[in-house]
């Protein structure tokens, strides 16, 4: 098992992790929460509750120190893009829990590197239940995301790819199977353009 994968396992998601991993995942297409931004799905707003930002950033400083970049890329990969926070959350947050003793800051290389102290240990610790809530809430959240239909669907969009690449980075762009190919994406994706006009004039409910 990679490191990657291991952190995966470590927040709940299992084997969800192949399908984040991909560029065809939700990440790749930049679907998901965005902290403080304006395109987010429908019914779907938020992904923390108010005041719960603080607990996932102490579990993440828990595994190792980092600096607020870090947090933020470590934030959006292991939630697949499904969550990106702003640098307006993480900061703030990150300066509240200095003020309160729960992380301490060293610098290097002329960088902010938080590290958890012992009260924020205790303080996680206290707290556990609420941690383990949140992070129950997070997992279903994302498995309901990317599980039922959308799994159904990453997974013929994954056949898809495979099916079209792997044999034209063999045979290459000469091969006379490749315009024929082309043909056939291009129909595809104007049949599922077409579906989802479709469905839009229908008024079926979206999610």
């Amino acid at each position: 098992m990679s490191k990657d994968r291991k952190d995966w396992d470590d927040w709940g998601l299992g084997d969800l992790a192949d399908f984040f991993s991909t560029e065809f995942g939700p990440k790749g297409f930049g679907f998901g929460f965005r902290a403080g931004g304006r395109h987010r799905p429908r019914r779907r707003s938020h992904m923390f509750e108010s005041g719960e930002v603080k607990f996932v950033m102490l579990r993440l400083l828990r595994e190792k120190p980092r600096h607020g970049y870090e947090i933020i890329k470590a934030l959006e990969e292991r939630l697949a893009g499904c969550y990106s926070p702003s640098p307006g959350t993480v900061y703030p947050t990150l300066q509240l829990l200095e003020d309160q003793g729960y992380v301490r800051v060293v610098e290097e290389g002329g960088k902010k590197i938080y590290h958890i102290t012992p009260e924020g240990e205790a303080f996680l610790d206290e707290h556990r239940d609420a941690v383990d809530d949140i992070f129950d809430r997070v997992r279903d959240t994302v498995r309901d995301f990317a599980g039922g239909a959308m799994g159904d669907l990453h997974n013929a969009f994954a056949r898809i790819t495979s099916a079209t690449y792997k044999k034209a980075w063999r045979w290459g762009p000469s091969h006379p199977a490749v315009p024929r190919i082309v043909e056939i994406l291009r129909t595809a994706a104007d049949d599922i353009e077409k579906e989802w006009e479709k469905a839009a004039s229908s008024g079926e409910p979206r999610t």
